[in-house]
């Protein structure tokens, strides 16, 4: 108790009231084994994890969130933070992109293949709103390409976020969530996405294990 009060609640406690009140799962077999939450809602399967990455000696740890999805028209997006991540902003076939508010594009860098599509993508004052409050963070579409793709199911993309750290707030995983679903209908609905089949992505995970 004394050191929960120096460092607060840890990943396990938040990460599982975080899983019970999304109605998910959460995965835990162990310290050698990765922890997942894992939220199926409204045919949509949104799995949080966290992952290290190394700089040499050092390291550096991530929250990532990925939703896989099935293609049914292409876009290349990245979002991320001004001054940050600036070695995303060398992706080839990939033009910066300004969406018209002032605010919103002095904070973040925008790469995409299509100017209209982004603009549509990003569209709405929720989704906005909530975008403008994450830091240290990208978010892009991934389409499965070279050998270190982390798509759950072959052939599917996937809706990919990662920041630096481990997030420990309830409440900002929520919003997080919150912006997956308006994200995913907004590809649904742009006619680029299509749901993926849950057997399917389930045995994707469980191969993960």
């Amino acid at each position: 108790m004394v050191l929960r009060g120096i460092f607060g609640p840890s990943k396990d406690e938040v990460w599982g009231q975080f899983a019970n009140e999304m109605g998910g799962e959460y995965i835990n077999k162990g310290v050698f084994k990765p922890k997942q939450v894992i939220v199926e809602f409204e045919g949509w399967v949104i799995i949080l994890d966290s992952f290290s990455r190394s700089h040499g000696k050092s390291s550096t740890t991530y929250t990532r969130i990925r939703a896989p999805y099935n293609p049914i028209d292409r876009l290349q997006f990245k979002i991320y933070k001004s001054g940050l991540f600036s070695d995303l902003g060398k992706a080839l076939g990939m033009q910066d992109i300004e969406i018209g508010e002032v605010d919103f594009d002095e904070k973040f860098i925008i790469k995409g293949d299509s100017e209209d599509k982004v603009r549509e993508f990003l569209s709405g004052d929720k989704i906005k709103e909530l975008i403008m409050k994450l830091d240290r963070f990208s978010i892009e579409i991934k389409h499965g390409e070279g050998m270190f793709s982390s798509n759950l199911v072959e052939g599917s993309h996937e809706l990919y976020y990662e920041s630096v750290g481990i997030i420990k707030d309830v409440n900002r995983l929520k919003e997080l969530f919150m912006l997956y679903i308006l994200l995913l209908d907004k590809l649904l609905n742009m006619g680029i996405a299509d749901k993926v089949n849950i057997e399917s992505t389930m045995k994707g995970l469980r191969k993960e294990d």
